[in-house]
């Protein structure tokens, strides 16, 4: 079942980006993999579902098919502005998994700002004046039917 009509925006994004290999991607792309072989040496994935995923994130507009660098034969696959939006995504699962899915003193990678090479502040979800929220303070509006 897709969710491609629904009215919930989370229905429609999970329909698109939800399946872990999808994100596992884009977060490969986000690293600078290009390459069909890249991406599999780095994940470990099967062929079939590999490019069954990166069709998808085609058709989606979420990674583009380039000409290989330096005019070689092979294709590239390249986030788009649609792609890259995705960034915000990423941060924040990469944040909620330090917190939650590490020992404390569990070594893990680290996303780091490339001016000043320190960890990025934790993301958090503000009103339009900027203060801070917690999930009790906000709510969907549905559309009415």
């Amino acid at each position: 079942m897709t969710h491609e009509t629904a009215e919930c925006p989370v229905a429609r994004a999970v329909d698109v980006i939800g399946d872990r290999w999808s994100l596992l991607i884009v977060r490969d792309a986000f690293d600078g993999i290009t390459r069909f072989s890249e991406f599999q040496r780095n994940l470990g994935l099967a062929k079939n579902i590999l490019s069954a995923r990166l069709r998808e994130l085609v058709a989606h507009g979420i990674l583009e098919i380039v000409p290989g660098a330096g005019g070689s034969a092979y294709h590239q696959y390249a986030l788009t502005p649609k792609g890259r939006d995705l960034f915000v995504i990423l941060v924040s699962l990469r944040q909620w998994g330090e917190e939650h899915l590490f020992e404390e003193s569990e070594p893990h990678s680290v996303l780091l700002d490339t001016q000043h090479n320190r960890p990025l502040r934790r993301l958090e979800p503000t009103d339009a004046t900027g203060r801070v929220l917690d999930s009790s303070e906000a709510f969907v509006q549905k559309v009415a039917g």
